[in-house]
């Protein structure tokens, strides 16, 4: 989702800043026709020669022939309707082609191409988030094709709005370790190939190995995590990316599928990544006082956060939320220090107790 945001504001601006970058980067779907309106550009701007309607349709045969080794040509239907898509205003070109003498066909304006269309200063700062947004997606190698262009985009913009400063900025952890099995795993999980995984946690003196299936990878909190079943019991596990020791596939065991997890609604009950498929969420019941409550009001915890009550002599609220029970839940929950207290279920009462207990042991203890 995050991604497609990202291709479709740069969607809209791309084709004006192609021929200034001198590259052709566009979605597979549309490249011949891109292709095609380049052509044809070039034909209408070359004004000591008279384009009929069938010179074009030679004319993008020969170019996507050249550059795509396709043989079919290009029917002149096609090329009639790159000639309306052109003088519209959907790719925002309004192209000022006619038709003179009945027959041939030219820009009215003769200083016209479709790559001479001037960005305005909110195309630009509309260009720079996306391209902002985009830099958040370079460990990955699918992307790798468009890293490029958008190196190249950020140099024109950086050119062109000179002393503009970021105005989008992202959590982000470069030396993070495990960032590199990113694109393998992503790949191998891509191709249904089964894994030998050696991992040692924190908690573990000697590190283990895992046959796995892998099924997804998963950030939270600048951290990726594996998600896969273990192949001698199809136990749901997820490895810490930066705990894992190797990575090579074995290919001798048939990969499976784990009939009981959906990675798009598995996380739907849950804070964080710690759960197995047979956890059930849980109610919770919490208080927080006036100031927090404005924090959670604005900023649920949880998708399924309910207000139950709200005093409006002290401003304090009671919500509730439902999910499972785990390490990530009471990091959250501890992190409103006083401004918040759990109210049910009792072991989570009991949990958020112990601790702040032993962390204002440790502060009298100092």
């Amino acid at each position: 989702m995050f991604f497609a945001f990202c291709a479709n504001r740069l969607r809209s601006f791309f084709v004006t800043l192609c021929q200034q970058l001198n590259t052709f980067v566009i979605m597979p779907a549309n490249k011949n026709a891109l292709i095609r309106y380049k052509t044809i550009d070039n034909c209408l701007r070359n004004h000591y020669r008279r384009w009929t309607l069938d010179d074009l349709v030679d004319a993008c045969s020969d170019a996507l022939y050249e550059m795509e080794g396709i043989t079919k040509g290009v029917s002149v239907r096609t090329v009639q309707s790159d000639i309306q898509m052109m003088r519209s205003d959907k790719l925002g070109y309004n192209a000022p082609i006619e038709v003179y003498d009945h027959k041939y066909y030219r820009y009215a304006d003769q200083d016209y191409s479709i790559f001479n269309m001037p960005l305005s200063a909110t195309d630009y700062e509309a260009l720079q988030e996306a391209v902002d947004m985009l830099r958040q997606l370079e460990e990955f190698d699918q992307f790798s094709e468009m890293a490029d262009v958008v190196s190249r985009l950020q140099d024109k913009l950086a050119i062109t709005r000179n002393g503009r400063k970021p105005i989008v900025n992202f959590d982000n952890v470069p030396d993070l370790k495990g960032l590199k099995l990113l694109n393998p795993l992503y790949n191998h999980i891509a191709h249904r190939q089964t894994l030998r995984i050696e991992y040692q946690s924190f908690s573990a003196r000697r590190s283990q190995v895992f046959i796995l299936f892998p099924y997804l990878l998963k950030e939270f909190r600048n951290r990726w995590f594996l998600f896969g079943s273990r192949a001698k019991d199809m136990v749901l596990y997820n490895l810490a990316l930066d705990r894992i020791i190797s990575v090579e596939p074995t290919p001798d065991v048939t990969y499976q599928d784990n009939p009981h997890f959906d990675p798009e609604h598995f996380f739907d009950d849950v804070i964080g990544v710690s759960k197995n498929i047979n956890n059930k969420p849980r109610q919770v019941k919490f208080w927080t006082n006036r100031e927090q409550s404005k924090y959670v009001l604005t900023k649920p915890l949880h998708p399924s956060q309910q207000l139950l009550e709200r005093n409006n002599e002290d401003g304090s609220c009671i919500f509730q939320i439902e999910v499972v029970l785990n390490f990530e839940l009471y990091s959250v929950l501890m992190s409103y220090g006083p401004g918040l207290r759990v109210l049910s279920p009792r072991n989570v009462v009991a949990y958020m107790r112990d601790c702040l207990r032993q962390a204002a042991d440790a502060y009298d203890n100092s």
